[in-house]
């Protein structure tokens, strides 16, 4: 008894550690990239480029990321000295049993000074 208990709980370590592996990388690639539209949108806020144009560098930042996430789902709005920013994505992860999906969301909101 004391010997399937214990197997029980390797068994349980393991598998926590096998989905830390398959999800950890989803949320590193979601922190890197929401640093990144938080960084740029306040450069893009004092820049003269088109909506178009700032989607279209965040859509490269996440392909370099592996994230799915194309310009066209990137929503890019001025209003005056106000640049926002959002964008939502999915991520699957495969796991024998039960494949999943994640859903992060990218967003912010910079005002110029």
């Amino acid at each position: 008894m004391k010997q399937l208990r214990s197997l029980f709980g390797v068994a349980v370590v393991v598998i926590a550690m096998y989905l830390a592996w398959k999800v950890m990388p989803a949320y590193y690639a979601n922190y890197e990239f929401q640093e990144f539209v938080e960084s740029q949108a306040r450069i893009e806020s004092y820049s003269q480029h088109s909506e178009p144009e700032i989607a279209d560098v965040y859509a490269k930042k996440a392909a370099e990321l592996d994230i799915p996430l194309t310009a066209s789902q990137i929503h890019v709005q001025r209003m005056g000295t106000e640049l926002t920013v959002d964008s939502q994505y999915d991520v699957h992860i495969d796991v024998p049993v039960h494949p999943f999906d994640l859903h992060f969301t990218a967003a912010t909101k910079n005002r110029r000074i």
